[in-house]
């Protein structure tokens, strides 16, 4: 047995002590937009071998909140503050909180402009410098470029030009040529059409973005939602996020 079919049996191995897996379920977890190409991989590939089915759906901030009042909700993907709150809340069992991937910062422009270099600390801060206009989000990956920025010692000479997104990923923005340099988690910028990926944020400048998972207090089978959380985290899972471009959480 090799190739697929052989990854395809992994899976079914991994999955065959796991509650619930034998009765279908129709799981839904919200996520930020981070984490949403790892889970719908992992999404797929748990239906495939479990036949429950993951919907998985992009909610942030009041959109978030709406989706967690309805009761229809049984995964929640966030970064370790929001997590944290969410769990402060009760909107999510604590003891289910999971680790499950750690997404990188790249550098993309708009599709044809040029590229800089950006493979060294230096040659990132002359990049910075250099750009008319740069652009990244709030919440984790922006923290983490701001302290990179910091690092550099370029906060002050990059705030006049320096563009805050609000709504969608940074290459959305990239794309319309909002700004000229854009900062964001490398998984939601490689391949994104209308901009050209141009590598990652070099060395200790590149501070990852964690992801957990966690069931929802209000979860409608427990049984196959902790089944979920548990495949997202198997060695089986590796490989799957490590296809959109991030590494499974060190554990």
């Amino acid at each position: 047995m090799r190739g697929s079919a052989k990854f395809a049996a992994c899976i079914l191995t991994a999955l065959a002590s796991m509650p619930g897996a034998a009765r279908a379920a129709d799981l839904v977890i919200v996520t930020n937009q981070g984490a949403v190409p790892g889970l719908k991989e992992l999404a797929a590939a748990f239906k495939r071998a479990s036949g429950h089915n993951v919907t998985v759906i992009l909610a942030e901030g009041s959109t978030l909140e709406q989706r967690l009042a309805s009761g229809t909700v049984d995964l929640v993907s966030q970064n370790p503050g929001p997590m944290a709150e969410l769990v402060r809340n009760g909107k999510i069992v604590g003891s289910t909180v999971t680790p499950f991937q750690l997404a990188e910062l790249g550098v993309a422009v708009k599709a044809g402009a040029p590229k800089p270099n950006i493979g060294t600390a230096e040659a990132y801060k002359s990049a910075l410098l250099g750009a008319k206009s740069i652009g990244y989000s709030r919440g984790c990956s922006g923290t983490n470029i701001g302290a990179g920025i910091a690092q550099l010692g370029i906060t002050d000479a990059l705030k006049s030009k320096t563009v805050f997104t609000t709504t969608g990923p940074v290459t959305d923005y990239l794309a319309r040529g909002d700004f000229e340099l854009g900062i964001q988690q490398s998984n939601i910028m490689v391949g994104v059409p209308g901009t050209d990926y141009v590598g990652p944020v070099p060395g200790s400048l590149n501070k990852p973005c964690p992801s957990s998972v966690a069931m929802t207090a209000v979860s409608r089978d427990p049984e196959a939602t902790r089944a979920m959380i548990k495949f997202m985290i198997s060695p089986v899972a590796a490989p799957l996020v490590r296809k959109t471009y991030v590494e499974p959480a060190r554990r």
